[in-house]
């Protein structure tokens, strides 16, 4: 049980991570962040090594580069939104008939649009934010050895990255890693799309290991 709990720690580090990355465009403190800690600036390797970081401030980085990136992934040219690939018509749902908005209010997650650079609660930094609070639910579950709150927040994850994220973030990603024009934005679509991989193969694991009688 304590190994799990160090990688349910691991786990809500990385959502926490890539959620903020994609949710609003960075500052000093998010970089930070990353480049204080060797083993998170692992995941950024591209970024780690990028010149210009040695030879521009982190002010000017920002505003010329990191600002310019995000806003051409995540607001101009790109479309960060689940209904836009699941739907025929491509459309945007901002409204009630979203489909993970039904989930969020079951569980009391509550998404900030006016905090963050979204227009809809299935953008692709809201959907991470919403695994990162499932799995801050996880770790309570096994503080407290609570066995049957920890299968359940194992099968809402599980659910969540098969019938949501899973479907449509791999092609966004893709094209987010194809059209990035910083290492920062490169590495993080990268890390997104290989650790949601992996995340769901460890979900599907753990679920046969704490939900027996269900599965």
């Amino acid at each position: 049980m304590n190994t799990m709990k160090q990688e349910v720690e691991n786990r809500i580090a990385i959502y926490g991570l890539i959620s903020r990355l994609m949710l609003n465009e960075v500052d000093e403190t998010f970089l930070k962040q990353i480049e204080s800690d060797e083993d998170m600036l692992s995941f950024f390797p591209n970024y780690r090594d990028w010149d210009k970081r040695k030879e521009i401030e982190v002010s000017e980085l920002i505003e010329r580069y990191y600002n310019v990136d995000f806003a051409n992934l995540f607001i101009m040219h790109l479309v960060p939104y689940e209904t836009f690939y699941i739907r025929d018509d491509q459309m945007v749902e901002s409204g009630g008939d979203n489909p993970v908005l039904e989930l969020y209010n079951a569980l009391d997650f509550r998404v900030n649009l006016s905090g963050a650079r979204v227009l809809s609660p299935d953008h692709i930094g809201v959907e991470l934010e919403f695994m990162y609070m499932l799995c801050v639910a996880l770790q309570k579950a096994l503080d407290a050895d609570d066995k049957e709150g920890i299968c359940e927040v194992l099968q809402i994850q599980h659910g969540f990255l098969k019938d949501h994220l899973l479907e449509w973030a791999p092609m966004f990603l893709i094209n987010a890693k194809r059209e990035s024009r910083t290492p920062l934005y490169h590495d993080g679509a990268e890390l997104t799309l290989e650790f949601l991989l992996s995340d769901f193969q460890y979900v599907t694991e753990q679920l046969a290991v704490h939900c027996k009688e269900e599965n």
